[in-house]
């Protein structure tokens, strides 16, 4: 229940009740078992998980986040693909506490130094080994211009526009979401979709969340971009009832695993777009910077 998993937990904690805890119990991916979490009764927001050096053997990539005070492409290496600067990998036993890195794992089954891709951070140690808090899939980020954000950026933000939803008349709650970068027009601009359980929602509600979302992203390049019109109003998209249960019937029907699905945050797959277009019943612009 962290990461990307992190938005369906005040609808898992009101069908909980308030006295049953909910419990993350491990970390793992497909490719191995990671680590365990040490102190169950912690609230998923709060978990952090021990790595168990025995399910394969761990590296990690120090990544360091650029912004205008740090620039160091010369000595260090830049993945064009996110904001992250990197160093050299180092083995478990030289991580740092503070410090955000991507695993690398070699496995029993023949994967050697392979790049899982989730962004996690050096919470503390549980005797030698590092406990680990979630944070971020690399590349699942939203960008057009300069602009970087990324898929925890993601939900901040629609955490901040589900806000005003809740405390309106109709107290909907949004089921499901994603996005994607449109570029196809110029200037591009980034969409967000919605899916939304309970009463009919007014349409100034939807403008309000639509506008709170725009202006709650703090990338610096996005903002400057925003300001400078090279990024377009943020649109935010309302799909009918029952269209990421589509999106769940599309993967499956691909052959993914149920129990391994997850709602891709951001996307460019064209099926994909063409079923959360045919399914919007409503498109609102934001009107912040004076859009």
């Amino acid at each position: 229940m962290t990461g990307s998993m992190q938005p369906y937990l005040s609808k898992l904690r009101h069908y909980a009740g308030g006295g049953l805890p909910l419990v993350s119990g491990d970390y793992g991916s497909t490719e191995s078992w990671i680590g365990v979490n040490i102190d169950p009764f912690l609230p998923p927001e709060k978990v952090t998980f021990a790595v168990i050096p025995t399910f394969s053997y761990f590296e990690f990539i120090p990544l360091h986040r650029m912004n205008n005070n740090y620039q160091e492409c010369s000595s260090k290496s830049c993945s064009g693909g996110d904001d992250f600067i990197e160093e050299d990998p180092v083995p478990l036993s030289r991580v740092k506490i503070g410090q955000e890195y991507e695993i690398v794992l070699t496995t029993f089954t023949g994967l050697y130094r392979y790049r899982l891709g989730d962004v996690v951070e050096v919470a503390g140690f549980y005797r030698n080994t590092p406990k680990l808090n979630y944070i971020c899939r690399r590349n699942l980020i939203l960008t057009v211009n300069i602009d970087k954000n990324t898929e925890r950026d993601l939900q901040l933000v629609v955490e901040r526009g589900s806000q005003i939803l809740k405390k309106s008349a109709s107290r909907s709650e949004i089921v499901d979401f994603t996005s994607h970068a449109d570029v196809a027009n110029q200037p591009g601009h980034y969409v967000i979709y919605w899916e939304i359980e309970g009463e009919a929602v007014e349409e100034g509600v939807l403008r309000d969340c639509c506008r709170e979302m725009d202006a709650s992203f703090v990338d610096h390049g996005y903002v400057v971009s925003r300001k400078s019109n090279s990024i377009g109003p943020l649109e935010l998209r309302i799909v009918e009832r029952g269209t990421f249960k589509k999106i769940l019937e599309y993967f499956i029907s691909n052959g993914a695993a149920l129990s391994q699905f997850k709602t891709p945050r951001c996307t460019t797959n064209p099926v994909l777009l063409r079923i959360l277009n045919d399914c919007t019943v409503g498109k609102f612009y934001s009107t912040s910077y004076g859009s």
